[in-house]
């Protein structure tokens, strides 16, 4: 009797480790076994509103452990989203989107395909005519998106050289909506090509409503260019009412800066936060002239100046969507 007792306590101990050892690796089927799929590609819906929370959950069902890509493309716009990830499933959790941009320009209300690719296992699905009828909501303050034209209370300038545009361009193509700012020209006798002025009066404000802790406010813009264009200088300006006269002293009150160059041919998102702006001379640090304090609650205007090297010849940059977020950069 104590004979088999102790054979069966020896199998039941084999067995047990038997177990542990099977736990210890990756299913053999998931790396060896035949690709097969169990759940084709679907969406959760066909119509979707981003603008008040809705979103896209696709699912897909596979025999094993696979990396998968998900590309949402806009038909009218070319936005792109790009899902990614590695498991056996899509569901609404790991494949879900929320209406947002991998890259711009952003999607329109249009219709949209998804696309699938198992790369390892050369496996492709599609869905079709995913419409978005409504697209996200950013928070923010929209300085300019251009939709509605120029704000009459703007200050534009634009410098009598040859082939000037400094106008408002209708096209899909556009980073945002519809519409974006086309500056451009040649100026052979100074860097200013033009400017744009974007006071908070012209919002009926005394101050731009941005919170007073500059490490918070982000100012984030869309910019682009010809892809021929490599000369191109833009330079944006932040002036605060330190007083709150409603009046810029240039001598006693600080103006931060950033200038910009080399930008994308393609359409970029620019993000900078408050706190790390700077104030310059001639496009180098300098110290500011008022109280040196970093004061966004008391931004009264934003200048956009776009200048080029005279002897350079024709320059050129389209610009979209300026906003100001908090918190975080903004998230297209």
């Amino acid at each position: 009797m104590k004979k088999i007792i102790t054979i069966i306590i020896g199998v039941v101990f084999l067995i047990s480790c038997e177990r542990d050892t099977d736990n210890l690796g990756p299913n053999l089927s998931d790396i060896y076994g035949d690709f097969q799929v169990f759940g084709d590609f679907e969406s959760n819906t066909k119509n979707v509103d981003f603008s008040i929370g809705e979103s896209v959950g696709f699912t897909a069902r596979f025999n094993k452990t696979v990396d998968w890509e998900v590309r949402i493309v806009g038909q009218k716009s070319g936005a792109t989203k790009i899902l990614t990830g590695k498991s056996k499933t899509l569901d609404e959790i790991n494949a879900n989107w929320d209406g947002s941009t991998t890259t711009l320009p952003m999607f329109k209300n249009e219709s949209c395909n998804a696309y699938l690719a198992l790369v390892e296992e050369g496996y492709n699905d599609t869905i079709l005519g995913i419409v978005v009828d409504s697209t996200r909501f950013n928070e923010g303050f929209v300085v300019a998106d251009f939709e509605s034209g120029v704000n009459p209370g703007w200050e534009v300038f634009k410098q009598s050289g040859g082939d000037m545009s400094f106008s408002i361009v209708q096209n899909d193509s556009a980073a945002e909506k519809s519409n974006y700012y086309d500056l451009g020209g040649e100026v052979n006798f100074d860097y200013l090509i033009g400017y744009i002025y974007f006071p908070a009066s012209a919002y009926g404000l005394p101050a731009f409503p941005l919170s007073p802790v500059p490490s918070n406010v982000y100012f984030n813009v869309m910019l682009g260019k010809s892809e021929v264009i490599n000369n191109e200088i833009i330079l944006f300006q932040f002036l605060e009412d330190e007083n709150g006269d409603g009046v810029f002293q240039p001598g006693s009150e600080d103006m931060y800066s950033i200038e910009l160059k080399s930008i994308n041919a393609d359409w970029e998102t620019i993000s900078v936060k408050y706190s790390d702006l700077v104030a310059l001379v001639n496009g180098a640090p300098a110290a500011p002239n008022g109280n040196g304090i970093h004061e966004p609650d008391k931004l009264m205007q934003v200048n956009t100046l776009f200048l080029a090297d005279p002897a350079s010849g024709y320059s050129q940059t389209f610009m979209d969507y300026i906003i100001f977020t908090e918190n975080e950069a903004l998230q297209p």
